[in-house]
């Protein structure tokens, strides 16, 4: 026995339900080698495409690879066999293309005029500052 009752057993199918009809989810996934992107028809009408190189464990993916996506979860996630490659559709809208990890290496990656002018500042006074300890 789960100690679940009744009551909460309805109250979460109807979470689901709400989150089914609400949340975007992939209708269709496949990947677009003229325009080198994977596309997403969301089962809203609307569609979403993102270059493989943004998401965590795509970027050396080759075009066959990226070919074999596949539509996950009631369209929640989309998985990618032989990469072992799974990513969550609500994540990919919102601009969240790996790991936490992943995310925050790729922002570390970012230029900007901003950073460079930063990265020469700091390298004219002798480089990084030291953490105050």
């Amino acid at each position: 026995m789960n100690g679940l009752t009744d009551a909460q057993i309805d109250a979460a199918l109807a979470r689901g339900e709400a989150a089914r009809l609400h949340e975007p989810r992939a209708a269709t996934a496949r990947y677009d080698r003229a325009r080198e992107r994977v596309v997403v028809e969301l089962t809203n009408g609307c569609t979403f495409a993102f270059p493989p190189r943004l998401a965590q464990g795509l970027g050396r993916a080759t075009e066959d690879q990226l070919d074999q996506v596949e539509v996950l979860g009631r369209g929640t996630g989309l998985h990618w066999e032989t990469l072992d490659v799974d990513l969550s559709v609500p994540d990919l809208l919102v601009g969240l293309f790996g790991t936490k990890a992943y995310m925050a290496h790729r922002a570390g990656q970012a230029r900007s005029p901003a950073k460079a002018a930063a990265a020469r500042a700091n390298g004219a006074k002798g480089g990084r500052p030291r953490k105050a300890v």
